[in-house]
């Protein structure tokens, strides 16, 4: 709420630092006492949050030779079940075509993923998860969820279901 002299107030129990977010907020507050910090709330936990997921899932796949966006590449093929068009890979990844030429280069090497002829089409290439690139995956999604499951594990399931739909609201306004 904006005050007549333009200072932002907010409610005196949030001075509390519960978290390095409620901390940073507060440092902003008093910087610019006049602007409503109050996406930090949210946008910086999320934020936050996906940065430790991340920096997580970083040391899971470095221990197992990968990037998160190779494992990216190879969960693609895993979710879709059958062989893709580079291009397919990029449009579920987000990932540069020119990115995925490199990934799939390196994967290839390692005999995780290879490269197929189409049969309708002998022009256009397709990639495919070898037994090899497979078996990472089913290792390593089991783990990533185990760990996201950890992040989660103090809300309710009415929470995550809240929480959930919150966020799928902010993501289809953004177009996503």
């Amino acid at each position: 709420m904006v005050s007549y002299d333009g200072r932002v107030s907010r409610p005196s129990d949030v001075r509390a630092y519960n978290d390095a977010v409620d901390r940073i907020r507060s440092e902003w507050d008093a910087t610019y006492p006049h602007l409503d910090t109050e996406p930090i709330e949210i946008l910086g936990r999320v934020q936050r949050i996906a940065s430790i997921c991340n920096h997580r899932l970083d040391l899971n796949l470095e221990q197992h030779g990968l990037t998160p966006s190779e494992f990216g590449v190879l969960g693609a093929l895993a979710r879709a079940g059958r062989p893709l068009r580079a291009s397919e890979v990029v449009s579920t990844t987000m990932l540069s075509g020119a990115s995925i030429t490199k990934l799939a280069e390196s994967l290839a090497t390692r005999g995780l993923l290879q490269r197929q002829k189409s049969t309708r089409d002998k022009r256009v290439v397709l990639l495919a998860l070898t037994d090899a690139g497979q078996a990472v995956v089913d290792t390593q999604f089991p783990r990533r969820l185990s760990d996201d499951q950890e992040v989660i594990a103090g809300l309710t399931a009415a929470e995550k279901e809240t929480l959930a739909g919150l966020l799928r609201k902010v993501c289809v306004t953004l177009g996503e």
